[in-house]
């Protein structure tokens, strides 16, 4: 398959330059804003698994610009190139490595041999590892050095091993709550700073505490410290850190084999920390925390987004026309960044969890080949739940003199079911009419007398929305923006799997750690007495 695809910069591609044909020929208040717009909300939805749906009757699109859509998907080859993907192609050209993190939830091709094994079936493996041993804390079979039960996990990990983990735990904290399948609370240290690690470990009862550490290459030099750091608590407290840890790394790692842990459950270099919270990094601290059936749950509705996302139509592929909406406002419409506002307090750490899976994926300025592109990539990503965001950013989002592009998420339902009505609506009904009405204001606008009250609208969003926020639905909500990143980096023609430009920065404070710095590098170094 390989030879058949040509992978190409954006702008030799025909349909591409056609699409500069359309700048500013759609008002969104005129699509919205008239008799119409009801027609237009129907016609925009796009069925989402697990209940979800992806409308974009607000952003700046219309039948021409859709049906230029649908041939630069041909044009470029995007749906094959996806399933070179799946079908373990070298897709990651930097590193020259496959991308499998789809594997981690399900089959969508062909199997794929790595390694000289069958990768799905090492995944499923150390998935029912995983699920076996949380079993057993959660039965009391696994204990603490004074055969008392764990009832706290916490995980050490930083960037993907900390953001995606995080951001579904909290996610699913309350339901799981709701709906009796909360065992542990977890809790995270990510952050080499040491008040981080110490706020966490002075609020948790360390002698009932699992601690998972997630470093692939079992090198990281901020989780080995904080690993240093957290050993270092449990020995003062008089603990045997070697029955309170586990690890999660690569079967090379120094960690795999070492009596330092409990157990140790297994990735490989084909699953990118950004991408990992399908697999044993978010497994681990999930199947521990609410249960291995809830995150198995999780895994069929990332399962059931990824069939989704090979779907030939483009309006009947969410995360595929979210992609090219998203390069028409970078490349065609100038907007420089885009802002994720989910109208649920659980996804308070989403967007942060899409900030990097974003901007480390897509934050490229040659292509996948090494040379120089001509046009922007990846936009910058920003948010915060709603309403809060509301009183906060919102007000530059309204009148400031960028636009940018908005992410709505949203749901009819709670999570814990509990609720109080107050001026004849509930609280959710409340959150859900601020965010139907944001759309809208920023669609369309108010003018007014006086400019300081006028809002000239035309400010472009989408939402996904759903009936409540469950474990399906957070794994269909993961693997849509996983797979719209995906296809907005083969637009560009960027490696959306490597991220060599959070390396120098690693480099240089090794050199400063060492000492061996001069000029400028020195004068900072000392300026914190390094």
């Amino acid at each position: 398959m390989a030879s058949k695809i040509n992978w190409e910069n954006l702008n030799k591609m025909q349909n591409f330059a056609k699409l500069k044909e359309f700048k500013g020929t759609v008002s969104l208040a005129e699509k919205l804003g008239g008799k119409n717009g009801a027609a237009r909300v129907a016609e925009c939805s796009i069925p989402m698994s697990s209940g979800l749906t992806y409308n974009y009757a607000a952003k700046q699109v219309d039948s021409s610009i859709i049906s230029t859509f649908k041939a630069l998907v041909k044009e470029d080859q995007l749906l094959e190139k996806f399933a070179a993907l799946y079908n373990g192609e070298v897709v990651n050209t930097g590193e020259n490595r496959l991308v499998l993190h789809q594997l981690t939830r399900g089959q969508l091709g062909n199997d794929v041999m790595a390694d000289g094994v069958n990768k799905r079936k090492f995944y499923v493996n150390e998935q029912k590892k995983i699920a076996a041993f949380a079993n057993k804390v959660h039965a009391g079979e696994i204990v603490n050095e004074k055969g008392e039960p764990f009832t706290d996990v916490c995980q050490i990990g930083i960037g993907g091993s900390d953001l995606g983990p995080r951001a579904i735990y909290l996610a699913l904290e309350n339901w799981a709550k709701a709906n009796k399948t909360f065992k542990m609370t977890a809790h995270f240290i990510s952050n080499v700073d040491p008040d981080d690690g110490a706020a966490v470990l002075n609020s948790i009862d360390l002698a009932h505490t699992i601690f998972i550490l997630v470093s692939k290459s079992g090198t990281t030099l901020e989780t080995l410290t904080n690993e240093s750091f957290v050993k270092n608590f449990l020995k003062k407290a008089g603990l045997d850190a070697s029955k309170h840890m586990i690890a999660v790394t690569s079967e090379t790692s120094p960690l795999a084999k070492s009596p330092d842990y409990l157990e140790a459950f297994f990735m490989d270099d084909y699953i990118g920390g950004r991408y990992s919270s399908s697999s044993g990094v978010g497994g681990a601290v999930l199947s521990l925390a609410f249960g291995p059936k809830v995150f198995d749950r999780f895994l069929k509705g990332a399962a059931a987004e990824d069939i989704n996302a090979t779907n030939p139509d483009v309006t009947k592929n969410p995360a595929l026309m979210d992609a090219l909406i998203g390069m028409y406002e970078r490349n065609i419409l100038g907007y420089p960044s885009t802002a994720v506002l989910p109208y649920s307090q659980a996804l308070s750490r989403f967007p942060a969890h899409l900030q990097q899976l974003d901007m480390e994926s897509n934050g490229k300025s040659v292509n996948r080949f090494g040379k120089k592109i001509s046009y922007v990539t990846g936009p910058v990503i920003f948010g915060e739940p709603g309403t809060n965001g509301q009183h906060s950013f919102y007000q530059l989002l309204h009148q400031g003199t960028n636009i940018v592009p908005l992410q709505f998420i949203g749901f009819k339902k709670s999570q814990c079911g509990k609720d109080v009505t107050i001026q004849g609506s509930t609280s959710q009904k409340k959150l859900c009419a601020n965010v139907v009405a944001q759309i809208m204001a920023f669609a369309c606008g108010k003018q007014d007398a006086d400019p300081n009250k006028s809002f000239a609208g035309e400010r472009p969003s989408s939402i996904i929305w759903g009936e409540q926020l469950t474990p399906e639905s957070m794994g269909a909500l993961l693997a849509h923006f996983e797979n719209k990143i995906m296809f907005q980096g083969f637009l560009w023609n960027i490696n959306s799997f490597d991220q060599e430009g959070v390396q120098l920065g690693k480099k240089l404070a090794k050199a400063v750690l060492s000492h061996e710095t001069d000029g400028a590098l020195k004068a900072y170094s000392d300026i914190f007495g390094i």
